[in-house]
């Protein structure tokens, strides 16, 4: 009985520490700007202005999140944490979830108290104020975009910032109604849209989140026909105990036990699930009898 262990390395643009630096700066602006509009929010009586804010941090603490992991990202592994420190990403992103959601009942709350009872509030004061919050999120997305086509945290970053600058928009919208129309329930329109892109965010990522965090096998991965895939493998007689999971948002590991002579068919699985599958972690035990364990984890 032999046991191997296999590694292939995915190699992928990295982000520069140029790059790093630039997102914690946009992170303190970001939270800076949060600050402004909390408080622009409560003197101009504004809660869309306070939803965008509310929006604007959770999106500051994702490039916060973003930051640390490709910090941690590049410490080796540990005796303790044998995996190394990449999971810590998906902690941080379940918790920013979570508090991404609370923030969306929060402002869905206050949204359909300021319809049912509009309250006044400074047109011009949150026109100014989101203006100022249109171009701090168009300058982070513009950090970002550069990244975005190869890295899934910078994508997030851009696709979240493009989204507070659309935010911001609608609460330049909402003040334009006031100054020009005199109309105020728009504000507690546009906090409930706000809210409502909160909510679908969170509940979107639940999911992939929680799957990693259970070591589920990623959505992509069919086991029937990873299990096929190898039993065509010339030499290998059978093949079990497949686990397939996520260490990280990208790194997908299995392992497997295979029935067969060749030593050789440890590395022509391996190639099989990169290739293939893009399977990039993977440990393989070869059996040249039946398996003398139960299996049945």
């Amino acid at each position: 009985m032999t046991h191997e262990h296999c590694h292939h390395c995915h190699h992928h643009e990295q982000v520069s520490e140029k790059s790093v630096k630039y997102l914690f700066v946009s992170f303190l602006i970001n939270m800076l700007l949060s600050v402004v509009e909390i408080v622009g929010g409560i003197v101009a009586g504004s809660v869309a202005l306070i939803g965008d804010a509310l929006h604007n941090t959770s999106d500051a603490f994702s490039i916060l999140i973003a930051v640390i992991a490709f910090k941690i990202g590049h410490k080796k592994a540990t005796k303790k944490y044998t995996y190394g420190f990449k999971r810590a990403e998906v902690i941080g992103g379940f918790v920013n979830l979570i508090l991404l959601f609370i923030s969306g009942l929060y402002l869905i709350v206050e949204g359909i108290e300021r319809l049912v009872s509009p309250h006044p509030i400074e047109g011009w004061l949150i026109i100014w104020v989101s203006v100022l919050a249109l171009l701090v999120d168009a300058a982070t997305a513009k950090i970002s975009h550069h990244h975005a086509h190869h890295n899934s945290n910078m994508k997030m970053v851009f696709i979240h910032n493009l989204a507070d600058a659309f935010g911001s928009i609608g609460v330049i919208l909402s003040g334009a109604c006031v100054v020009l129309f005199d109309i105020y329930f728009v504000d507690g329109l546009i906090a409930l849209l706000i809210a409502a892109y909160m909510i679908f965010q969170s509940v979107v990522s639940f999911k992939p989140i929680v799957n990693i965090l259970m070591n589920a096998a990623p959505e992509h991965i069919d086991l029937n026909k990873i299990e096929k895939a190898i039993k065509k493998v010339k030499g290998v007689d059978d093949v079990h105990h497949i686990h397939v999971w996520c260490i990280s948002e990208h790194d997908v590991s299995l392992e497997c036990h295979i029935k067969g002579s060749d030593l050789e068919l440890v590395h022509k699985v391996s190639e099989l699930l990169e290739h293939k599958f893009d399977i990039n972690h993977c440990n393989i035990q070869l059996e040249d009898t039946e398996c003398c364990h139960k299996c049945e984890l």
